[in-house]
């Protein structure tokens, strides 16, 4: 039964962990940018997947289960790599439009925050997460 949450637990830390390390030789980070959005490898999709296959594993490919993780995992996946990039090119554009604005009083006075623009990921960002979540899940089932 520990499989279940030690599998997807297993494939966060692995995806974030490398996330970390692959954005830590280019700035100083934080202990925060362990859970950052976007970048290599998507994190999302390596829960997701990793759930999904561990069910598969330990109750088989006409569970239920395995049916509703699947479904969930495509949603998650399509979600990271369509709309949070969408969401993002949105922050970009706002962010161009409040900089073209700055005598604005309307926006000096309201302190308009600058939006996020990298929070999605790219379609080889969900595919490495999914082959972490792949393989956390395989080395779980097989320990």
């Amino acid at each position: 039964m520990y499989e279940f949450l030690l599998a997807p637990f297993l494939a966060f830390f692995a995806a974030q962990g490398l996330k970390f390390l692959l954005k830590n030789r280019k700035k100083s980070l934080k202990i925060k940018d362990f859970f950052a959005y976007s970048s290599m490898p998507s994190g999302h999709t390596a829960i997701a997947v990793s759930l999904s296959t561990i069910i598969l594993l330990k109750e088989g490919f006409s569970s239920p289960l395995f049916a509703i993780s699947a479904v969930l995992a495509s949603i998650v996946i399509t979600d990271a790599v369509g709309l949070r990039t969408y969401l993002g090119q949105h922050g970009k554009t706002l962010n161009i439009l409040v900089k073209d604005l700055g005598e604005d009083e309307f926006i000096k006075e309201s302190g308009y925050p600058k939006l996020l623009e990298h929070i999605g990921h790219t379609p080889i960002e969900a595919i490495v997460g999914g082959i972490i979540g792949l393989v956390a899940s395989l080395l779980v089932w097989l320990i």
